[in-house]
């Protein structure tokens, strides 16, 4: 084990291999499903699953949960990319803070990354995010997604994690207890 991790921190940009793996991943199932959801769904038109999620296909043109969607003109779509490319420059603090022994937040920033880029193509390409799965329960909805909300979560909860997890370098070693229970 020792070894191995010697030989990330020597191989030359060892650091990106769990990142851009995760973002690749996160960006390929995201344009699929994206591509398949266009391709077999009517828009607005809800095809139930469960008593609680439905497909329904939806083009968001504003910022997360629909915000600023009401907003119309040219260049909403490369606004809203631009917003969003922004919005995760902050990640880069993190990366650059990371060591390769990190794979969790290592891949959470993938992730992250990956489901940002998905969502930044669509906004590029047709002017709006693709979503087209729906959660609700007792009349209410969710705010439609797709799977690169989903990278962006799962990537986001991994960052917290790692975080919670964290202990401060300059913080002294927990007192461990010397004395033994015989229960």
């Amino acid at each position: 084990m020792v070894e191995r991790n010697l030989s990330e921190k020597r191989a030359p940009g060892g650091k990106w291999r769990r990142p851009l793996f995760w973002m690749v991943v996160a960006i390929v199932l995201d344009l699929v499903s994206k591509a398949l959801a266009s391709a077999y769904i009517s828009p607005w038109e809800p095809i139930e699953i469960t008593g609680f999620f439905n497909l329904v296909l939806t083009h968001n043109t504003g910022a997360a949960f629909s915000l600023f969607s009401d907003e119309d003109g040219a260049g909403q779509g490369v606004k809203m990319a631009a917003l969003a490319l922004v919005s995760v420059l902050p990640f880069l603090y993190f990366y650059v803070k990371a060591t390769p022994g990190e794979r969790l937040l290592l891949s959470g920033l993938g992730l992250i990354w990956g489901g940002a880029l998905g969502n930044i193509h669509d906004r590029l390409r047709w002017g709006a995010v693709v979503d087209f799965l729906d959660i609700h329960a007792a009349g209410y909805h969710w705010p439609a997604f797709n799977v690169a909300d989903i990278a962006i979560c799962l990537g986001g909860g991994l960052l917290a994690l790692c975080l919670c997890r964290e202990q401060p370098k300059d913080a002294p070693p927990k007192p461990q207890s010397t004395e033994r229970s015989f229960k």
